[in-house]
């Protein structure tokens, strides 16, 4: 029992890296994006505020919360691995 809480603890913490890291490296690449939009149309406001209007729209996306995806697909995995080797 010690050794199965220990790999959830273990897999808790690197998915937490790994969704920290994927939420920063998507923000970036977001924020990128909308300065080279803000570059190629029309610029009815400033460029900082245009960023900040996108990210706050992208902060409500679904596309952020897709990233959540990161810590049910392994333990989805991990659960039906156990459940087959156990129960069938």
């Amino acid at each position: 029992m010690i050794g199965f809480i220990r790999l959830f603890v273990m897999l808790f913490v690197a998915l937490t890296v790994i969704y920290v890291s994927l939420s920063f490296y998507s923000r970036a690449v977001r924020k990128s994006k909308l300065k080279k939009k803000w570059h190629a149309g029309k610029q009815l406001v400033d460029r900082d505020t245009f960023v900040q209007r996108g990210l706050e729209r992208y902060d409500g996306s679904i596309r952020r919360k897709l990233i959540l995806g990161v810590y049910i697909v392994p333990v989805g995995v991990i659960a039906v691995i156990i459940y087959l080797t156990n129960f069938t």
